[in-house]
């Protein structure tokens, strides 16, 4: 029954998406204006209605209800039952399932919580998005039914794909659907600001909360899938440049463009054009994204649908979505006055060569990932770009956009004379060169990018906390210490980037029990390979003892194999320090050539120098995106209080979070 229940909210929701899209739309005309009202309501139904479907889903897993399909080929009995729940959305239709649900509980958020916009302007951001959804609920009912029964049913189901069992799944997808489906709000709201011509600050001031929450998930879920690849993979790397990777990197690039852009709209009236292209240019790159995973087009652990059918369902979405917009933009752009203007040095103009250095790095890494698939369909060509065209392009690229970074917020707004400016960015350029000249002379052999990369990050962690130099700090906003944190996590993630690079060391042995190997100061000795069982799968399983300066601390890294569905997949052994990671992985059996010394196992080990910061610098970003968040809204609901005497509890619309 649990399955025709979710079956049945999934066509009401749909109905509700088709509802909302014809009135919030149909609500530009003064015929319809009284719809302007309703269409809250039923947004939020759909929402509701979305949510009975999911967990309709879940329960489906739970249950390990083999009579629907879904099911049956992504679960087991005798699966855990957390990696049971996370299943969920670790397949095809369910992860759309869940990405149709974000996108209607994001519409719901803005019907209740918007206040600022103008009620046209609203009802037409609303029926934008039920129109974007009313394509993906047609994609779940017609081509990816996650409700769809078995006869008869699967006596124990086929499983879950073994390097999906890890709690990243239960992590790592939701937050990148929380930042895909957040960057749809933005596209909603820029195709309503132009549709009722109404581009300007109120729509940015608007819009930037919610470009801010996608901005934020999307950091989340980045940071969380490189660390989880990391570890689960077993080769050693934090980031490899596969095109799925680069699917979640690419609307990152246009949402930290957009953050940036709409903030100058908000605060200056600057960059009206530029900041509605940014929007439309997000949301396609989420789409572009939905496709690469979805379609079965690429050959990865992420893709999971290999169905041409609903491939081409997919490309049919994003081309209609995504070629309206832009349609749209270029018929009404002309409509759009031009903002403020502001001088060459200003931080608008940095944020502007903030924005154009982006949106580069974004069209390389799009050239670099569908320009494949491109020459595959046109010409037949079995081309593959890796990291050689990623590092060689984007690299100097990114030491522009720090040089930037570390300038741009020492301006003044409006203008600022060149001689403040050599004041305020010395300090930081000095201790820059002077890392970097350092690192050249103690280590030349990191290699060029590294030592640039240590000097670059120094620059700028100096330049990040200089605008806290000059201010009261119990007086300074909460949004300020956001950017100073944020920006502080990108030369703390670039350290950590350029350590590794520059200073990893690797060593490949083989060992029987009681050898040692010695790498980069630490002693790594084999005392025993030992069988291990678990849940639903067995193991071999390495007892090492590793040491450095008497820490002595056992490890015991895995090789383990699943049989639903049959797998062999490598567990790692990271054991972190203050100055790096050591990381071990244990490979095949083999015998000693001599046949004296017993079976001999493959031990890899690597010892990675302050890798960790990587992931500290990433979560750093998201938490000054947090704390920009929270501090706005503190600043909102300081003014509106100091606004309405007599009501100091009643804290500020949502929408009304401010520069």
């Amino acid at each position: 029954m649990t399955p025709e229940i979710g079956l049945i909210a999934l066509w009401m929701a749909a109905a509700m998406a088709l509802l909302q899209a014809f009135w919030g739309l149909g609500a530009l005309s003064p015929k319809m204006a009284a719809f302007i009202t309703p269409v809250k309501r039923v947004a939020v139904a759909q929402a509701g209605l979305s949510i009975i479907a999911f967990a309709a889903l879940i329960l489906m897993f739970m249950d390990t209800d083999l009579s629907v399909k879904l099911v049956a080929m992504n679960s087991h009995v005798d699966k855990p039952m957390f990696y049971k729940i996370a299943a969920a959305w670790g397949n095809h239709e369910g992860s759309m399932l869940l990405w149709v649900t974000v996108l209607s509980l994001s519409g719901a958020a803005v019907a209740l919580l918007e206040r600022q916009l103008d009620p046209r302007t609203l009802a037409a951001t609303l029926g934008a998005q039920a129109a974007l959804g009313l394509g993906f609920f047609a994609f779940l009912l017609f081509s990816s039914n996650p409700f769809e029964r078995l006869s008869p049913a699967a006596p124990v189901g086929m499983g879950l794909n073994p390097l999906l069992q890890d709690p990243g799944l239960a992590f790592h997808p939701p937050t990148l659907y929380v930042g895909y489906v957040g960057l749809s709000v933005a596209f909603s709201f820029a195709v309503a600001a132009l549709l009722t011509r109404s581009v300007g600050p109120a729509f940015a001031r608007a819009m930037r909360p919610w470009v801010l929450i996608a901005w934020i998930f999307l950091t989340i879920g980045i940071v969380a899938g490189s660390y989880w690849a990391y570890y689960e993979l077993g080769w050693g790397g934090w980031w490899f440049w596969d095109p799925v990777e680069n699917a979640s990197l690419m609307p990152w690039l246009a949402a930290t463009a957009l953050l940036h852009s709409v903030s100058v709209l908000a605060a200056r009236d600057a960059l009206r054009s530029w900041t509605v292209a940014l929007a439309l240019i997000g949301f396609a790159m989420s789409m572009i994204g939905t496709f690469l995973v979805r379609s079965g087009i690429l050959t990865s652990v992420h893709a999971f649908a290999v169905d041409p059918e609903r491939g081409g369902f997919i490309l049919g979405l994003m081309a209609f979505y995504t070629g309206a917009a832009f349609i749209l933009f270029a018929l009404r752009i002309g409509t759009v006055k031009q903002g403020e203007g502001f001088h060459l040095f200003s931080r608008e103009a940095g944020l502007v060569a903030n924005n154009l250095l982006l949106s580069v790095i974004l069209g390389v890494v799009f050239i670099g990932t569908l320009y494949p698939l491109f020459a595959e369909l046109a010409f037949g060509a079995q081309l593959s770009v890796g990291p050689p065209y990623f590092n060689k392009a984007s690299v100097p690229l990114t030491f522009l956009l720090v040089l930037v970074l570390l300038i741009g917020p020492l301006l003044s707004w409006r203008r600022d004379g060149r001689g403040g400016l050599v004041k305020k960015v010395a300090p930081s350029i000095v201790y820059g060169v002077a890392v970097t000249i350092i690192c050249f002379v103690l280590a030349p052999e990191a290699g060029v990018y590294p030592i640039l990369g240590l000097g670059f990050a120094g620059a700028l962690a100096v330049a990040s906390v200089m605008p806290l130099a000059s201010r009261n700090l119990a007086r300074t906003p909460l949004a300020t210490y956001g950017m100073v944190i944020a920006h502080l996590g990108i030369a703390v993630a670039m350290a950590g980037m350029a350590s590794e690079r520059g200073f990893s060391t690797e060593k490949l042995v083989a060992m029987a029990n009681g050898d040692t190997a010695e790498v980069a100061g630490w002693t790594v000795k084999l005392n025993d390979v030992q069988p291990r069982l678990g849940p639903n799968w067995s193991a071999t399983e390495a007892n090492v003892t590793v040491s450095r300066g008497g820490d002595s601390i056992v490890q015991t890294p895995q090789s383990r194999h699943f049989t639903s569905p049959e797998m062999d997949t490598s567990e790692a052994a990271l054991l972190t320090r203050w100055d790096g990671q050591l990381y071990l992985v244990l490979g095949a059996n083999e015998a000693a050539k001599d046949g004296s010394l017993g079976p001999r196992w493959q031990m890899r080990i690597w010892w990675k120098p302050f890798v960790s910061l990587i992931w500290i610098g990433g979560l750093m970003i998201a938490l000054g995106g947090a704390l920009s968040l929270i501090g706005r809204w503190l600043i909102a609901w300081r003014k509106r209080h100091d606004a309405v005497s007599g009501a100091p509890d009643q804290a500020p619309e949502f929408g009304e979070v401010l520069a």
